[in-house]
């Protein structure tokens, strides 16, 4: 039985694309309805029975830590800092530092509204080395989309214009141990672990067609209230 199991949250995001809005800050603390994206990925967490959240931070990362500090909506905070870019699978390979096995691994500017028991339940019924929580998703072309042999991952694919598919929604559960092949500091975690290893390691996928929002500041606007529903 697993207890404890925290969340690594990637917060180091440049947000360049949002520069003329908020104001050379990271993406995370872009305001929707007068609070930064990120306290409502910390309503998300509360609500899934998270206690511990990693914050995988690096470019003005001052602006994170002062906000939220130690604790967060009863979510105690522990900071992984990156002094310069390590992309996705560096941060997460860093902020596995502070973790002794398992982890959540969700991105803090992003929202997808997983039940992360059930994630959890699948990654322990299937076997899996890392799990990933999908999205269906219909006339899209601006995602890879992923293919499934029943539960396992067979494939990533490049992106292009889909009528139907499943796309990786960015929530993962997985071991410390995953990543200790990777010798790299900096790469990407999708590229270098995930596409890499698809065929060697058990990748497995789970859909859930609940709320989505990517990068729900230049989509959906700044001042939308409730925008995720929460």
């Amino acid at each position: 039985m697993h207890t404890e199991i925290p969340a690594i949250v990637l917060a180091g995001g440049l947000g360049t694309r949002l520069r003329s809005v908020i104001q050379d800050l990271p993406k995370p603390m872009a305001m929707i309805n007068g609070k930064p994206f990120l306290h409502y990925v910390f309503l998300y967490l509360t609500k899934q029975n998270i206690t511990k959240a990693i914050l995988a931070v690096g470019y003005k990362s001052m602006a994170i830590e002062s906000y939220f500090g130690d604790k967060y909506l009863d979510v105690k905070i522990e900071y992984s800092r990156e002094t310069e870019p390590l992309g996705t699978g560096g941060g997460i390979k860093k902020a596995f530092s502070n973790v002794q096995g398992l982890a959540y691994v969700i991105n803090g500017d992003t929202f997808f509204d997983v039940p992360l028991k059930t994630l959890l339940n699948f990654h322990t019924e299937t076997g899996a080395d890392i799990s990933l929580a999908l999205k269906p998703m219909t006339n899209f072309d601006r995602y890879g989309t992923v293919e499934l042999d029943g539960s396992r991952i067979t494939c990533f694919n490049e992106k292009k214009q889909m009528a139907a598919g499943l796309i990786n929604g960015g929530v993962y559960i997985l071991d410390k141990q995953m990543l200790n092949s990777v010798i790299l500091e900096k790469f990407s975690f999708e590229k270098a672990v995930l596409e890499k290893e698809v065929t060697q390691k058990r990748l497995c996928g789970i859909a859930f067609d609940s709320y989505f929002i990517v990068h729900v500041y230049w989509r959906y606007g700044y001042q939308r209230a409730t925008p995720f529903g929460i």
